[in-house]
């Protein structure tokens, strides 16, 4: 995409506000595709390939953790810059960190192998630590002792809102020096299903989404909940 169809692109994109302080997505998914109608076919495919994935990790209550792992790597190995690797991998990583915890919080013991059970760099720490509250993470993730926290008091609101305001500010750090690039349409997308995650938890969809929690609590299926971008 040339540089002046970039500009075009993103100045046509409404600002995203404060996470926490909106309750709806500053513009409709319809609109949004319209909007991206003007990457060109391998950025589409690039960004297709990326949300496909954050949504596939976060949505199902059934993943196979091995799988997910796969799915990263044929798209880390793929033709995509090192700034989409490092985003990926860092997003990936936070998944693989809250599978360990919730594994643990249903009483199992770490994955038979110490590593290739999830993405990214820490799972042999992961493996090597299970005992610990946070795996000895809490100096990279400042975070995952109020995750387990939360994660044990079946917060799972608070777990929610802690993971996503984690993926928001990530975000925010990767767009630095990205304003009218390729990168930066990612950044904005990938924020733009945060808050449309959240705006979830809002008016009779959030009604109706604790509702079904509770049924599935009591049917004794799994609850699952990891933050977006």
């Amino acid at each position: 995409m040339s540089g002046d169809l970039y500009i075009t692109l993103l100045t046509s994109l409404p600002y995203h506000g404060e996470l926490f302080g909106e309750q709806q997505t500053p513009i409709s998914r319809i609109q949004l595709e319209s909007r991206l109608r003007l990457l060109e076919p391998e950025d589409a495919v690039t960004l297709d390939a990326i949300e496909q994935l954050i949504r596939w990790a976060n949505h199902s209550l059934d993943e196979d953790d091995a799988a997910v792992a796969a799915q990263t790597q044929r798209l880390l190995e793929g033709e995509i810059c090192s700034w989409l690797q490092q985003l990926i991998a860092y997003r990936m990583e936070i998944r693989t960190l809250m599978a360990a915890l919730r594994r643990r919080r249903r009483g199992e013991g770490p994955p038979e192998r110490p590593s290739g059970w999830g993405v990214g760099r820490w799972q042999r720490r992961i493996h090597a630590n299970w005992s610990e509250p946070g795996f000895r993470l809490e100096g990279v993730f400042p975070w995952v002792l109020e995750a387990n926290r939360l994660m044990q008091e079946e917060d799972h609101l608070g777990l929610e809102r802690l993971l996503l305001g984690v993926t928001w500010r990530a975000l925010e750090r990767f767009g630095e020096g990205h304003y009218f690039d390729f990168e930066a349409v990612v950044v904005y997308v990938l924020r733009w299903g945060i808050i449309d995650r959240w705006s979830c938890y809002h008016g009779k969809a959030a009604v109706a989404r604790f509702e079904s929690l509770v049924e599935q609590a009591l049917a004794g299926q799994r609850l699952e909940f990891v933050g977006d971008g």
